[in-house]
């Protein structure tokens, strides 16, 4: 399936958003991360067990696979980064977080991610022992 071409409709939001940019553009944000992988983003909300908090809402960052098929190869995700009364209002909290703002929470979880990697690679350790 090819792709096409729609055009903005910025009447539905301010795409300097994360939930605007989605309205707007009739697709999820993409960035490239530090690590030079492509990124998309979506805005997950889950049902929490926290007593007045009964919706958290948080960003899931899917790791496309730069050889091969296309796909996504890992993800990447943060915590609850806004609650609400309702999936709506947890999902609009997290949805009028600025695009720079994502941006920084994907490349903050890249660093952490690179720091709890091992330092060898798994073929080094084998040819170690």
């Amino acid at each position: 399936m090819s792709g096409r071409f729609l055009p903005p409709d910025h009447s539905r939001g301010d795409a300097n958003t994360i939930g605007g940019y989605a309205a707007v553009h009739a697709r999820p944000a993409a960035f490239e991360g530090s690590d030079g992988m492509s990124y998309s983003v979506e805005i997950i909300v889950d049902e929490t067990e926290i007593v007045g908090r009964p919706y958290g809402g948080y960003l899931l960052f899917m790791r496309w696979r730069r050889v091969g098929a296309q796909g996504i190869e890992g993800h990447l995700e943060t915590d609850y980064l806004a609650y609400g009364a309702t999936e709506d209002t947890a999902r609009d909290a997290v949805g009028a977080m600025t695009l720079n703002d994502v941006k920084a929470l994907l490349e903050r979880l890249i660093r952490e991610q690179a720091a709890n990697r091992p330092s060898r690679r798994w073929w080094d350790a084998m040819r170690d022992e």
